[in-house]
C-alpha cells in the first residue's frame, strides 16, 4: 500500500521507529523519538495519527494497549521518495542525478563497481529489479 502523500522528514523518523521495531506502542515510538530527535509525547502521537490517515501506519489493540504497524515496506517507501526527487529536481535523469551525488564526492571503489555491474545488466537486457 502506498501513502496517500509523500513523508514528510518528521514522518520519515516514525516510520524508521517503525520498520526497526514492528508492533511498537505509542510509548516506544515517542521514547525512540525523544531519544533520537528531541520528540515529545505529543508531536509523536500526531504524527502517528498523520500516517494512519494517509495509509502508512495502521494500528491495532494487542493486550488492552494500541500498538503500530508499518503499512509499506521501506524499500518501497525509499522508491518513492528517490523517484520524486528524480521527477523533481532532475527531469527524470538519472545521469543527471549521479552527477550531481559525484560531483562533491568521490565514489569508493566498491560503489563504482557496483554501478558497472548494474549498467551491464541494463544494457545486457537482464531483469534488474
Amino acid at each position: 500500500m502506498e501513502p496517500k502523500n509523500n513523508l514528510t522528514h518528521a514522518e520519515w523518523s516514525v516510520m524508521e521507529a517503525l520498520w526497526a521495531h514492528p508492533g511498537a506502542s505509542g510509548r516506544d515510538v515517542t521514547d525512540a523519538l525523544h531519544a533520537s530527535a528531541g520528540y515529545h509525547r505529543s508531536t509523536t502521537l500526531t504524527l502517528l495519527r498523520r500516517l494512519e490517515e494517509k495509509g502508512a501506519v495502521r494500528s491495532e489493540t494487542q493486550e488492552g494497549r494500541k500498538v503500530f504497524y508499518a503499512q509499506i515496506p521501506r524499500e518501497d517507501a525509499a522508491l518513492r521518495e528517490a523517484e520524486d526527487v528524480l521527477s523533481r529536481a532532475y527531469r527524470g535523469s538519472v545521469s543527471l542525478l549521479v552527477s550531481a551525488l559525484t560531483r562533491k564526492q568521490t565514489l569508493p571503489p566498491e560503489e563504482l563497481q557496483q554501478l558497472r555491474q548494474m549498467l551491464a545488466q541494463m544494457e545486457g537486457g537482464e531483469d534488474h529489479d
